[in-house]
């Protein structure tokens, strides 16, 4: 791994990927999946609980139902640099409020309770999902104004059938529960991400937020667990086709949440970097400064490309630093696309 040369890179030039819709996966037939932490009897509970609870997307309903540690709030530089140990080329500062955010990935467990409430009936109630703890009430659009929520107009694009889950040869989905329930849940597009974190109790984190997480906020991490290059031996990212037998063949796809466990971020979580590419709340553009508590908010039914952070399992490790940023649409489905939720603290 020549991680210093491409970080040198860096310097002159953020990356900014383009992540299609297609050719994500390498048409390998997937590996048989490690047994999984949530069997189907625990999925099964998940989703009598949700269809037991009804549609209710207030936070005392149903709040973090996995690990989510609080990110403490503060300041650091968008882009930047980790060159020899030391933070250089910082630029486009951003403040954030504290906020809490899953530890894991939203997996295919979790999901697939959300797909129960919705088959029922559940949709998003207007204006839901908002960052309501931050000064003001929502986050500052650069665009204009702040966050208003989820719009009842795109209750449409909310879709989540065993079809579309099934995108492509390395979705994590099946029909119905089994040995993948660990694994991130793939295959989802923008809309049905920040329905799912709503219904949870949360919100989809902002770009500055996800980032914020990653770096090690202040800090600005080379990586989310710190300086040591990532390796081949899924320790510490899932991620340039490693997984499962650091064969370079990507076999396996994304592996269960929290597979790499050395690669735990400053406030606990795991799969900042790789896995899944994971979908934010902002739609693309260059960096707005200053920022505090922002994000680029187009309207909801806007088909503008929306950033999504992390890289995935096929990627390399430039593509997995907590600057790199890459963009789709938002009713993209992919193997290469998950997310996590965000909370009030």
């Amino acid at each position: 791994m020549r991680v210093g040369r491409l970080l040198q890179e860096r310097l002159v030039r953020l990356h900014v990927t383009l992540l299609f819709l297609l050719g994500c996966s390498s048409g390998a037939t997937p590996s048989t999946p490690p047994p999984a932490s949530e069997d189907a009897s625990d999925a099964q509970l998940a989703i009598d609980a949700a269809i037991d609870s009804g549609a209710d997307d207030s936070a005392s309903a149903r709040t973090c139902d996995a690990d989510c540690p609080l990110v403490t709030g503060g300041t650091f530089a968008r882009k930047y640099a980790v060159v020899d140990g030391g933070v250089i080329a910082e630029a486009a500062p951003a403040s954030v409020t504290a906020f809490a955010l899953d530890k894991y990935e939203v997996t295919v467990g979790r999901f697939r309770a959300f797909v129960a409430a919705w088959k029922g009936g559940w949709a998003p109630s207007s204006g839901a999902g908002k960052h309501v703890h931050v000064v003001g009430g929502g986050l500052a659009n650069v665009l204009g104004g702040i966050e208003t929520g989820w719009e009842p107009s795109d209750d449409a694009a909310i879709a989540p059938t065993d079809e579309h889950l099934a995108c492509e040869s390395l979705a994590t989905w099946t029909p119905s529960a089994g040995a993948g329930e660990s694994s991130p849940i793939n295959c989802v597009n923008w809309w049905e991400a920040r329905a799912f974190c709503i219904w949870a109790g949360g919100f989809l984190p902002s770009e500055a937020e996800w980032e914020y997480a990653a770096a090690g906020g202040g800090e600005q991490r080379a990586f989310p667990w710190g300086a040591v290059a990532p390796g081949s031996e899924n320790t510490y990212a899932i991620y340039d086709c490693n997984y499962p037998l650091g064969s370079g063949t990507c076999l396996g796809g994304a592996a269960p949440v929290g597979t790499a466990t050395l690669g735990v971020g400053r406030w606990g979580q795991l799969d900042l970097a790789g896995n899944v590419n994971e979908w934010t709340l902002d739609s693309f553009g260059d960096y707005a400064t200053p920022c505090a508590d922002c994000a680029r908010i187009s309207s909801n039914g806007d088909s503008s490309f929306r950033v999504t952070r992390g890289g995935y399992f096929s990627v390399d490790a430039e593509y997995i630093l907590p600057t790199s940023r890459s963009t789709a649409p938002p009713a993209s489905r992919s193997a290469c696309l998950g997310f996590r939720c965000a909370y009030a603290p």
